[in-house]
């Protein structure tokens, strides 16, 4: 392993061996990269004495929420007042999994007024300058992985336990769509073959995260495969709509469209697919694609979004229709990329 410089890891050994009370922040509507890199830098902390804490923005999947440690996650969409007083609190803040500081959304004021030394740890492209120490290397699966390096190269594979290796391989198998894309370096399956030598049960994780979900969940998936996915052939493009009042239908609950945007990737000669669900202001967005067609340059480019070159993200702030037909119109421009994509 080799993604993360001397000096970056000298660098955040010395913030982080001069704090105490170490928080830990990852992005809005966290994922389980997002999660379990937070949970494994958690327990890590603790080992080495530190008295961490972590905060999300907002509540996060059912599915996610057995992992170790998770009972001690603050979320601040809930209470923001004891957020706040823990920022105020804290001698460093660690950075995890994003790359903009808007990401934690609702929070980035208190970040930024509050004068103490932070790191970044991500592998997103073009972080952001608000962190003292950055890490971030785009060629790495998920951050859990990379952190799974930092912690390995500043104190040694032997401290890394089961609690940790838990929570950074579900960071890795998450983001890794269970290891079908972001994942063709070998050092990825390296580190896993060290956090399964830590003696996680690897297919107990699995079924915590994938075959964990409610009936209401997976009623709504056959809907939307059956009613509401529209197939373009002529552009090896599909996509899924979901209206806000057929979410509540079908009982809604937080993470209940993870994964959605994957399936139409299935059908023969898909390579770009598109779930657009409404909210009350604004539209969100997620792309998938497969081989060459950048889903992340798509959402740079029209939907106010950013990500991995096969995983991204966006939003509209148009109404679900016109923003439907502003995708829709945008298909002929790709349609030469899009069929030498795949």
């Amino acid at each position: 392993m080799n993604n993360i410089s001397k000096q970056q890891i000298e660098k955040a050994a010395t913030l982080l061996n001069g704090s105490r009370n170490v928080l830990i922040i990852t992005h809005y509507n966290p994922d389980g990269d997002a999660i379990g890199s937070s949970l494994g830098l958690y327990h890590f902390l603790k080992l080495i004495g530190k008295e961490p804490k972590v905060i999300v923005p907002n509540n996060y999947p059912q599915f996610l929420q057995w992992m170790p440690g998770n009972k001690e996650i603050i979320i601040a969409g809930e209470d923001k007042e004891q957020a706040e007083k823990i920022i105020q609190s804290a001698e460093a803040i660690v950075f995890l999994d994003f790359n903009v500081l808007d990401r934690t959304q609702g929070l980035e004021e208190e970040i930024i007024n509050r004068d103490v030394p932070k790191l970044l740890i991500d592998h997103h492209p073009n972080p952001g300058n608000f962190a003292d120490v950055i890490i971030s290397n785009t060629k790495v699966s998920s951050t859990s992985e990379l952190l799974f390096e930092f912690i390995a190269r500043y104190k040694g594979e032997e401290i890394i336990n089961r609690d940790i290796s838990e929570c950074l391989y579900t960071g890795i198998m998450t983001d890794t769509g269970s290891f079908s894309y972001n994942s063709s370096n070998p050092d990825t399956y390296y580190v896993v073959s060290k956090l399964i030598n830590k003696g996680i049960d690897k297919t107990r994780i699995y079924w915590m995260v994938y075959d964990n979900y409610s009936v209401e969940r997976m009623r709504l998936l056959g809907y939307c495969l059956n009613k509401k996915m529209k197939v373009f052939k002529e552009y090896r493009t599909a996509y899924i709509s979901i209206k806000e009042s057929e979410l509540k239908k079908f009982n809604y609950q937080t993470g209940d469209t993870e994964g959605f945007v994957n399936y139409p990737l299935s059908i023969k000669n898909i390579i770009f697919s598109v779930i657009f669900i409404e909210r009350k202001d604004h539209i969100k967005i997620s792309f998938r694609s497969k081989g060459e067609f950048y889903a992340n340059r798509f959402a740079i480019n029209h939907f106010n979004g950013g990500g991995h070159k096969n995983a991204a993200g966006g939003y509209s702030e148009s109404n679900l229709d016109e923003t439907l037909q502003k995708f829709e119109s945008l298909l002929p421009q790709y349609q030469s990329k899009l069929n030498k994509g795949g």
